[in-house]
């Protein structure tokens, strides 16, 4: 499906602003079709996010999908403004301890349109970078809206490592998409498709 092209910066009109909200919500539903039927060894597989099983890191995006900014603020402020201790105080806080009711509450979630302070953009980032970290340690393939993933891409590019961006792993190299009209930076050439391009500014390897 055609995707209307997004811009990442803060200015954005309605029609932009639902048509990111569009894309989560159905890479949200997407992610909780895959995760079904899915045994406990799967759901104790290692994600591709450092530390975290891929039952720990369904927790961590239910978690963010209810993350509203006021939350934020009063959430960080409790974790002594440590990111990783927030992040794990909502990963125990939203894991149930049957794997299905965790998934349960992921659909229950998956239209809220709550965000923390960041750019709208963010939201793409988090559901295909997260969405990939879970998924690939499982094998599991998925189509993803080429436009809305440049757009993630173009943000991460754009932002810096301490914000959970890849602004310093993307300096120093030209970034080529296979898949579609992108061709930025300065440097040794990277071609790939660009969710890999996505993932690899997203630290992942």
């Amino acid at each position: 499906m055609a995707c209307a092209r997004i811009t990442t910066g803060e200015h954005m009109n309605k029609s932009q602003k639902a048509a990111i909200w569009d894309a989560v919500h159905r890479e949200r539903l997407a992610l909780a079709e895959d995760l079904e039927g899915l045994d406990q060894t799967q759901w104790d597989t290692p994600s591709l996010s450092e530390g975290w099983s891929v039952h720990d890191l369904l927790a961590h995006l239910i978690d963010a999908a209810k993350t509203t900014r006021s939350g934020f603020a009063w959430r960080m402020a409790q974790a002594r403004f440590d990111f990783d201790a927030d992040n794990e105080i909502g990963v125990q806080r939203e894991r149930r301890e049957v794997s299905q009711d965790t998934l349960a509450e992921w659909r229950r979630v998956a239209h809220y349109t709550a965000t923390p302070p960041a750019p709208l953009s963010s939201r793409l980032v988090e559901a295909f970078v997260h969405g990939e970290d879970i998924r690939r340690p499982l094998g599991i393939a998925a189509d993803y809206p080429i436009d809305h993933v440049v757009t993630a891409l173009k943000l991460q590019r754009g932002t810096s490592v301490k914000m959970g961006g890849g602004k310093e792993i993307a300096q120093g190299r030209r970034l080529v998409a296979t898949d579609a009209d992108l061709d930025v930076g300065q440097g040794p050439q990277m071609r790939a498709r660009s969710i890999d391009l996505l993932m690899m500014v997203s630290g992942r390897a």
